[in-house]
Order: structure tokens, then sequence, then C-alpha cells
């Protein structure tokens, strides 16, 4: 059964703003913590924004800072990914992801990729110039 479920992506201009999002199961919900990762062609899979906690704890990469917010909707079982003045360098494939764990306040957006074991399919964005 699917747990986790992307969508919003899409094919943009740089500047421009895309809100994901991320429908979970109440098992994957019910993690302490959940993610964003992304993953270019010929790249390493990257870690981009995290909320933890009950969503009291957030914590982005440095190359998102300012520009990126994640949140969730309790009512919806739902993690949003708000991305505004998108770059080239913000095209990926962008990944939804679930940890029950509590690691997530320890290590923050250092938590290795693989401590996930919940993941969605993904959600292509593509930023042109």
């Amino acid at each position: 059964q699917v747990q986790l479920q992307e969508s919003g992506g899409g094919t943009l201009q740089a500047g421009g703003s895309l809100r994901l999002s991320c429908v979970a199961s109440q098992y994957a919900y019910n993690s302490d913590c959940m993610g964003w990762f992304r993953q270019a062609p010929g790249k390493e899979r990257e870690g981009v924004a995290l909320i933890y906690g009950g969503g009291g704890g957030t914590s982005y990469a440095d190359s998102v800072k300012g520009r990126f917010t994640i949140s969730q909707d309790n009512a919806k079982n739902t993690l949003y990914l708000e991305m505004n003045s998108l770059k080239p360098e913000d095209t990926a494939m962008y990944y939804c992801a679930a940890d029950p764990s509590r690691y997530c306040a320890v290590l923050g957006i250092g938590i290795p990729a693989q401590r996930f074991r919940i993941w969605g399919q993904g959600t292509q964005v593509t930023v042109s110039s």
C-alpha cells in the first residue's frame, strides 16, 4: 500500500514558486520526523528540509535556507514544501520520506537518508533559466 504520495512538481522559470505536497498514510504520518529529499541526475540524494517533534522543529539545507519552507497539516495528514525564488540548480526529483525515530532532533539536516525507511515515488521539479 502507498504510504507517501508526492504531487505538485512541474516546470517553471527561475525566480518562480512551487508548492509540493505529500499525502501520508496514518502509519507514515505518525512518524516523529518527515522530510524532503532531492536527487538530480548523476548526483547523490541530499536532504532539503526536515520537520519533527510535532512540527516544533525544522532543519534546512544551507542551499535552500530563506527560500524553502516545510510545513504540515495534521487534519489532512499532508506534508508541504513551499519553494520560492527557484534556481536552475534546484532542478531534481523531490522525494517525501518519514522516519519514526527521534534522531532528526539530534542530527538535524545531517541525518543519514538511510534512516528514512518510508519513501514516496517522487515528483519532478525542473527550473529553467
